[in-house]
């Protein structure tokens, strides 16, 4: 079907409930580890999985996809750093346009070179606005896009960015802290986005705790995607779905 997975996320904003998604970086992640990931991911209930990282250095992503297609029907989402991180085993892409910066080749000019492969791709578009906000250390996003994030405490920006991103068309918002992020987006930031926009706002970025992760579903996130600390401690999984999720009941 058509816009599936965007409808379902549109759908979960209208009705008040949460999705949270899990993002693999096929890099980083050993089988071993991956393996209890994916089950634990599984039998919480994840909405999605994001699938991507600033640098893919090896041929990990087709692999990855396809062992999670074998194991599940969970929507697998690429969320790219690069125009190569791209695969028709996926089911869906976020096309990121970086609206916080100045770079044109992230704004645009990356988006002209894929364009031809993605319109004739079996993958779900969404267009999106990637934000990045200050998580208080540079990240590897910061430094692989050349731009600089929206300062922590001016959610004046970030709001006014949203709009902007929602104006021109765009039909979700990622505020991203980044990978390896010391501060998570402040919840201050995402009510004042989550109010000034109608489209889904994804966030993610230095979610470490249940609590934190419970918080900005509160603030406004329709929709919270957390990698790192699952990558070091998997077995938290449960318990950040269960936070997310308790919007649901």
């Amino acid at each position: 079907m058509l816009n599936k997975i965007y409808k379902d996320i549109v759908k979960g904003k209208e009705n008040g409930k949460k999705r949270f998604a899990v993002l693999l970086d096929p890099d980083k992640m050993r089988l071993r580890q991956f393996e209890k990931t994916l089950k634990l991911a599984i039998d919480s209930h994840v909405d999605y999985f994001f699938i991507g990282g600033s640098l893919i250095v090896s041929d990990m992503l087709d692999k990855t996809l396809e062992s999670i297609k074998k194991e599940c029907d969970i929507p697998m989402i690429l969320f790219p750093g690069s125009s190569f991180q791209l695969s028709y085993k996926a089911d869906a892409l976020l096309l990121l346009s970086l609206i916080s910066g100045r770079n044109a080749e992230l704004l645009i000019g990356k988006h002209v070179v894929v364009a031809p492969y993605l319109k004739l791709s079996p993958l779900e578009i969404v267009p999106t606005g990637y934000m990045l906000i200050d998580g208080g250390v540079p990240t590897t996003v910061t430094y692989m896009s050349n731009t600089n994030p929206i300062p922590a405490n001016k959610p004046d920006i970030a709001a006014s960015t949203a709009m902007a991103g929602e104006l021109l068309g765009l039909r979700t918002i990622f505020m991203d802290a980044g990978s390896g992020a010391m501060n998570p987006i402040h919840e201050d930031i995402i009510e004042a986005v989550s109010n000034t926009i109608d489209i889904p706002l994804i966030v993610g970025g230095g979610i470490k705790t249940a609590k934190k992760a419970y918080e900005d579903a509160k603030a406004g996130a329709d929709l919270i995607v957390i990698g790192d600390i699952i990558e070091k401690t998997p077995d938290l999984l449960p318990e950040l779905a269960n936070a997310i999720h308790s919007f649901n009941k």
